[in-house]
């Protein structure tokens, strides 16, 4: 059989809604907290393969759906109007807190716009701007953060503190620095798969199932503040990826925070969250096909396996 027919062939397929992923490989992998794959006309949207359902409202007008998705042969559509909440209240096991935390992340998506800050999604709220220390910052896969070195890349981001981020003498930096950043640029309108893991010390960041290991350069990048030069391991530079960071995971505490954080724990939020005093100046704009998150830190194995299990190479095929 012709190439060309091959192609043609698995275009209709994809676009029948057969998808061309292998979602019990995400389901099998230890630590797996919600894991959605968008397949449900409406809102909620649902994980599969956990014990706890972890049920996704929409906030806005619904987004659209492609009958085209790795998991479900679905994705939902994105255009900047509204996001996916689970309330704090019902985060059950998302709700990854504490010195000792560790989590990750995997998602398939598709851009069509990269917008600064843009939002995969998180326990993240930000407060209204620089200086700000309001915020519930905990997990979260951000993309396009310029200012610290990940201008169009992947940045994660682990925050221990909430709000933004302090050196060890106490002088605060505008905002939550702490994020690792990859090395190839996000593409648009080409599927990919994208993760990060924290062990308790490095946040890492994957492109295409594959860790992108950078060297930082503290000028070209904006991290020659001591606070990344001087307070990583030894004394030494904290990196860019893998991001050294040791402060755990943010576990808000209405006794301790009600004060200064006024606003209570965060959502947890899809394709958006709160930043600048808007919960939707950052928002997504592109497809998102899967999301899984898990209460560990991955292998690079185990990411090269979730990376597999999309087959974002036929869905790339059927464009």
């Amino acid at each position: 059989m012709k190439p060309a027919l091959v192609a043609a062939l698995l275009a209709v397929a994809l676009r029948a809604g057969i998808a061309p992923g292998d979602p019990s490989v995400v389901e099998r992998t230890p630590g797996l907290v919600a894991f959605w794959t968008f397949g449900e006309e409406k809102a909620p949207r649902i994980s599969q393969g956990t014990k706890e359902p972890h049920p996704l409202e929409t906030v806005g007008p619904e987004p659209g759906r492609l009958d085209l998705g790795p998991y479900s042969g679905r994705s939902l559509h994105f255009t900047g109007r509204s996001y996916l909440r689970a309330p704090r209240a019902d985060l059950g096991g998302l709700n990854i807190s504490g010195k000792d935390a560790r989590v990750s992340m995997f998602a398939v998506v598709r851009m069509d716009e990269l917008k600064r800050g843009s939002t995969i999604a998180g326990i993240w709220s930000e407060g209204k701007g620089a200086f700000d220390d309001t915020g519930t910052r905990q997990y979260a896969m951000l993309l396009n953060m310029p200012m610290y070195g990940g201008r169009g890349q992947l940045t994660p981001h682990i925050s221990g503190v909430g709000g933004h981020s302090r050196r060890a003498d106490g002088s605060a930096l505008p905002w939550c620095v702490d994020y690792a950043a990859n090395v190839t640029p996000l593409p648009m309108g080409r599927w990919v798969t994208l993760a990060f893991t924290y062990d308790g010390r490095w946040i890492r960041a994957y492109f295409d199932g594959k860790l992108e290991a950078r060297t930082v350069d503290p000028a070209k990048d904006n991290r020659a503040d001591a606070y990344f030069a001087k307070e990583g391991p030894d004394g030494g530079h904290r990196g860019i990826n893998p991001y050294y960071y040791d402060k755990g995971i943010f576990a808000y505490d209405p006794a301790k925070h009600a004060v200064l954080k006024p606003g209570g724990g965060a959502d947890f939020t899809v394709a958006a969250r709160y930043a600048v005093g808007s919960m939707l100046g950052e928002a997504l704009k592109g497809a998102l096909g899967g999301l899984a998150v898990f209460d560990r830190a991955l292998t690079d194995a185990e990411i090269a396996s979730l990376h597999a299990s999309a087959g974002v190479d036929r869905l790339n095929a059927a464009r």
